[in-house]
């Protein structure tokens, strides 16, 4: 992770907490990934889409949730401990709540035609949020036709090899680490 990771903007432990509980409580769908990007570097500017990208990286390749281990990444990140622990009960804290309501609800009526509906245009919209994003972030990130290559071969390595996430990431970051290695070439061009 680099340590550039100084914040752009302080913030406070209630501005954390009011943050990641909106993003807990508009999140829908799987889509959390498009409303962090939004809230932690558009809105709030705490984070630049670099920075986003590799606190991203190290919560896929984490066990849990990407949603929750962003939370604690980035509430580490602004404010120590206290502002991980914000940061992780705010983004739970809605989801926790509508989904007990959710489960009585889904017992009583989960059956009928207008619910079956909602959830499924919910999953069509998480599917667009996260395309979004990537969009959005590939813009940023990937610089050279090479960095489609790595690109497909995550791809390929989860989609069609069932390769785990993190096994992939560790092979593509080994690879991509001699690709972007400085050559002797290199060294010798900008020392002329």
């Amino acid at each position: 992770m680099s340590d550039t990771g100084a914040s752009k903007r302080t913030a406070t432990l209630g501005e954390i907490f009011l943050a990641f509980l909106l993003i807990g409580a508009t999140s829908f769908g799987g889509g959390v990934v498009a409303y962090l990007r939004s809230s932690l570097v558009d809105k709030h500017g705490w984070l630049d889409d670099r920075e986003f990208v590799e606190l991203l990286s190290i919560s896929q390749t984490l066990p849990g949730l990407n949603a929750t281990n962003m939370a604690v990444l980035v509430g580490d990140r602004l404010r120590g401990a206290l502002g991980a622990a914000a940061a992780i009960c705010a983004i739970c804290l809605p989801g926790a709540l509508v989904m007990i309501g959710a489960g009585i609800l889904y017992r009583r009526h989960g059956d009928r035609p207008a619910g079956t509906a909602m959830l499924h245009g919910v999953a069509a919209a998480a599917v667009g949020l996260i395309l979004a994003t990537t969009v959005q972030l590939g813009r940023k990130s990937l610089h050279h036709v090479v960095d489609l290559v790595f690109v497909a071969l995550t791809v390929i390595g989860v989609n069609v090899l069932h390769q785990s996430v993190p096994r992939v990431l560790v092979a593509v970051g080994v690879i991509a680490i001699l690709w972007y290695r400085p050559r002797a070439f290199d060294q010798g061009r900008s020392g002329s």
